[in-house]
């Protein structure tokens, strides 16, 4: 409320809090915070106001004209597989749109909520209001080795598996990939000699190396030329995704990007290594673009 005076902010708050019956503020370690119903009254205003400003913007778009800056957070694996086409796609057709890439990581759905991030790419599961999620593509995991491993062309054993040295990409967070948890359900564990925060630190680390890595399909073939792909034990099927919050939904900028990342997502031109999961897939849209 800049340029307003104590006395009419004093005022304002008082009618707030005889209309909403709540004192809105309180004091709280040395500071001052809202209360519940005052957070519930701002995401209420919030999403009226988003509302309002959706039928006031022009129904056509026109990407050549389009400008401004949309900020996606994802990690390598969307960079090396989505993005690559959406940006050259973008500079073709939109030329004036700038995308900002920022590294997710624990942090994307912090950024979603803060309005640090436009769009957030990857295999999480959001179940929360006020945000909207498309499925975009599935894939599953494999294991990856220089071409002179011991067991490079072979159909790895489940013991074979456990026990060759493993380089274990850890995403630099607390999430655990699928094909851990499942080890975990079986009661089995990797005899893993080093760890990695990215999939692209294997790009230098596997070859020449006695040192099998497990990951996705869609980007194992493609570490390093002499890297090969083979079947995994436990190739533990997952989804990626794009979710994004009320803010956006109804930018007329933010639903073209959305659904070329669609589109380009569902051609599916990439080369996966052999030995997929059979059975359907699990994914769904559950969110117009």
């Amino acid at each position: 409320m800049l340029g307003t005076n104590q006395s009419t902010i004093s005022y304002t708050m008082d009618r707030l809090r005889a209309a909403f019956h709540d004192k809105l503020f309180v004091r709280q370690h040395g500071g001052i915070a809202p209360t519940p119903r005052c957070v519930e009254i701002v995401e209420c205003a919030s999403r009226l106001l988003e509302g309002f400003e959706g039928l006031m913007r022009p129904t056509d778009f026109d990407p050549a004209s389009a400008s401004g800056q949309i900020t996606i957070a994802c990690n390598y694996y969307e960079r090396s597989i989505i993005l690559p086409r959406t940006i050259a796609e973008i500079r073709r057709r939109a030329p004036r749109l700038l995308p900002e890439i920022k590294t997710a990581r624990a942090k994307g759905m912090a950024y979603l909520k803060r309005g640090e991030a436009d769009l957030l790419i990857g295999p999480y599961e959001v179940q929360e209001e006020n945000f909207y999620h498309r499925h975009l593509l599935d894939d599953h995991y494999v294991c990856v080795m220089h071409k002179g491993h011991l067991l490079a062309g072979r159909k790895l054993r489940v013991d074979d598996y456990v026990k060759t040295n493993h380089a274990v990409v850890t995403y630099g967070g607390t999430w655990r990939s699928g094909y851990l948890r499942r080890l975990d359900e079986r009661g089995l564990s990797l005899n893993q000699v080093v760890s990695v925060p990215s999939i692209s630190d294997l790009t230098h680390i596997l070859p020449g190396t006695d040192l099998v890595s497990t990951v996705p399909s869609r980007i194992g073939s493609n570490i390093a030329k002499s890297v090969v792909a083979t079947s995994c034990p436990f190739p533990e099927p997952f989804q990626i995704g794009m979710t994004w919050t009320s803010r956006t939904h109804h930018s007329a900028a933010h639903r073209w990007l959305r659904q070329l990342m669609a589109r380009i997502a569902g051609t599916r031109p990439y080369k996966t290594a052999p030995t997929a999961p059979s059975g359907r897939s699990r994914g769904n849209v559950n969110a117009r673009v």
